[in-house]
């Protein structure tokens, strides 16, 4: 057996990008840039869309009804790219779309032109979203496809209240933070919330109250990881 992991070139870095207000330009407004545009309103980024209004399907009409995203009624200008952190192009012109790369590059703004694999900085896997959980399958876009029908493979042996539990372990990570705040703790916390997370079971975690985490923090310092009833 290995020492250490083998290397398999051909991969993508995959991340989770925090979108947070940043700026993300939709060029086009169809079906896949309907997808696009959930993607990143999900991410909480600001969105602007430019194209013809004949362009739009009824999905991103809808966004732009709603205040959603930031409109422009018209082709694509390379002055769309002013103050974009990244750009997505899905529109049936080619010529147009590899102009739109190229923009890119050349300001150095990370993009995803919709079907051209060699004109993407990065590639949309398919999603599972359970509250704070996500997961994300990518075929590197060989087969997008493959990838949607391995995510609900994937999601068919999730628990149901798989989310649920994140979200309260993630409450519980905050409280343990302001509990012990220094950052020479930061490996006893970790050690500590992994025996959470490890020795408590889904029901437990899903079931556990603020008063049960606040019960369950006055055993940190001496390290001890009691039962969810002994907390009670």
């Amino acid at each position: 057996m290995a020492k250490y992991p083998e290397i398999q070139g051909g991969g993508s870095l995959i991340l989770a990008w925090q979108a947070r207000g940043k700026h993300i330009l939709m060029v086009g407004g169809g079906e896949v840039a309907a997808g696009r545009i959930v993607h990143a309103l999900n991410a909480d980024a600001n969105v602007t869309v430019v194209c013809p209004r004949s362009g739009l399907n009824d999905e991103v009409s809808f966004r732009i009804s709603r205040n959603q995203v930031t409109y422009i009624d018209r082709t694509f200008e390379p002055r769309d790219l002013d103050g974009a952190d990244m750009v997505l192009c899905a529109i049936d012109d080619p010529a147009a779309s590899t102009r739109v790369w190229q923009l890119c590059k050349e300001r150095r703004i990370p993009a995803n032109i919709a079907d051209v694999p060699s004109e993407c900085d990065f590639y949309f896997g398919s999603v599972h979203r359970d509250g704070p959980l996500q997961i994300m399958v990518s075929t590197n876009g060989n087969g997008p496809k493959l990838a949607s029908l391995v995510r609900k493979k994937i999601a068919e042996t999730l628990p149901s209240n798989m989310g649920a539990a994140i979200q309260n372990v993630g409450v519980l990570r905050k409280k343990l933070r302001e509990v012990a705040p220094h950052a020479e703790e930061g490996p006893k916390r970790m050690k500590w919330m992994s025996g959470v997370c490890e020795s408590w079971s889904l029901e437990d975690l899903v079931q556990m109250s603020e008063q049960d985490m606040d019960g369950l923090l006055t055993h940190y310092k001496a390290g001890d990881i009691p039962t969810l009833e002994q907390v009670r």
